[in-house]
């Protein structure tokens, strides 16, 4: 996610608000936006991320140096906390260190990373000491791990999903607001016209008179109401002719 991702958003955010306010009560565009106001959210929280592992970057490449002597000098054991050279990526992330082996000149380090339980087997130049001022896993955006080509292959993946999702329903919003105003036209020019479409300008199909006691039409028939017809008793009469 960046910030063109970001202004993308933004303008798919303003027409569904444009078409909300010709229409407040469509559900999709009122879950369309909720949708797009979280997705807005979600990036500037992600930009805001990367900007910070920037800048936490260029401080910490100042450190590799001191670091690197220090981790020199230390005689490691296990159950030490350290930081770890993960192979996947080539970056430095938080781990322990479950065993200690290899010859005096050589040691190799067992080490579990914190937090994703990846177990490594590291040389000494792949440990350092962690900073004085760390204060675990979530402290820097640094720590955290990149993720691997699969689950950045996933994630773009729904990323588009969820793209493609919002392009429909920005089109079918579109569409419907099309047909609505389509139709607004066509009553207004009819009201021109002297022809009254029922319904279109406030008015009920269903009219109730003012009576309590009156019944229900429909307006724009021109007929009154249909009479009831009276209930009558059916007589049989019997006749010579079998045909009758």
């Amino acid at each position: 996610m960046d910030k063109t991702d970001l202004e993308t958003y933004q303008v798919q955010l303003s027409q569904v608000e444009a078409a909300l306010s010709a229409d407040p009560e469509n559900n999709e565009l009122i879950s369309l936006r909720s949708e797009l106001i979280e997705l807005i959210e979600l990036t500037q929280a992600a930009i805001a991320q990367q900007e910070a592992a920037a800048a936490s970057s260029k401080a910490e490449s100042s450190k590799k140096a001191a670091a690197a002597t220090a981790s020199s000098s230390k005689v490691w054991a296990a159950g030490d906390d350290c930081l770890a050279k993960y192979s996947g990526d080539g970056q430095w992330y938080p781990a322990r260190i479950a065993s200690v082996g290899g010859s005096a000149d050589n040691r190799v380090y067992s080490i579990v990373f914190k937090g994703y339980n990846n177990t490594e087997l590291v040389n000494a130049s792949q440990i350092k000491p962690l900073p004085a001022n760390y204060q675990g896993p979530t402290a820097s955006a640094s720590n955290k791990r990149k993720l691997s080509k699969a689950e950045e292959e996933e994630r773009e993946k729904k990323k588009k999903k969820n793209e493609k999702k919002l392009e429909v329903k920005a089109a079918k919003a579109k569409e419907q607001q099309e047909k609505q105003q389509s139709w607004q036209k066509f009553a207004k020019k009819s009201e021109k016209k002297g022809i009254h479409i029922a319904g279109v300008t406030g008015t009920s199909i269903f009219k109730t008179p003012d009576n309590p006691l009156g019944k229900v039409g429909v307006t724009g028939s021109g007929k009154g109401m249909t009479g009831v017809a009276p209930r009558t008793k059916h007589k049989f009469e019997i006749t010579d002719d079998p045909n009758a």
